[in-house]
């Protein structure tokens, strides 16, 4: 079991290296070009790839077996993720599930129609909090022991 980073727009990288160091886990955080990233962490490793459209989702795709914890905000490659039987994790703590992935891809759907259409469905990012911070660990120790339990 290995945790794969889509690092380029990740704010929790530095809770996901506190975590893999805690539990002994190979870290591989993938970007492309425009976000360089080092670690002088030995259990982390630093992909980086092409700034082309996907690269570095097809390099996390690639790269992920079952089993392995993926995080990522985007849907589409957890969906494609979750087909790997990879445990698929979202920054803001909410696991991707085969039962919330259509809903969540539709939505995707329906909110870039919108935007096409240039109409808003309003509304900003809010700021990150601790609590935020927090909801997002307990969630990936919980993916580290159920993938503990099952290998």
């Amino acid at each position: 079991m290995k945790i794969m980073v889509d690092a380029d727009a990740c704010p929790v990288k530095d809770l996901i290296i506190g975590c893999a160091k805690k539990h002994e886990l190979e870290v591989i955080m993938v970007c492309d070009v425009a976000h360089m990233l080092f670690y002088n962490e030995n259990f982390v490793t630093t992909v980086t790839v092409d700034q082309g459209f996907d690269s570095a989702d097809l390099a996390i795709a690639n790269r992920t077996q079952a089993g392995d914890i993926c995080i990522t905000q985007d849907y589409g490659l957890a969906s494609l993720l979750l087909s790997k039987k990879a445990t698929v994790l979202h920054h803001n703590g909410f696991f991707y599930t085969q039962e919330n992935i259509d809903r969540m891809l539709f939505e995707r759907h329906l909110s870039r129609e919108m935007r096409r259409q240039k109409k808003s469905r309003g509304g900003h990012i809010r700021k990150r909090t601790k609590e935020d911070d927090e909801k997002f660990l307990s969630a990936l120790e919980r993916a580290i022991e159920r993938g503990k339990q099952n290998t």
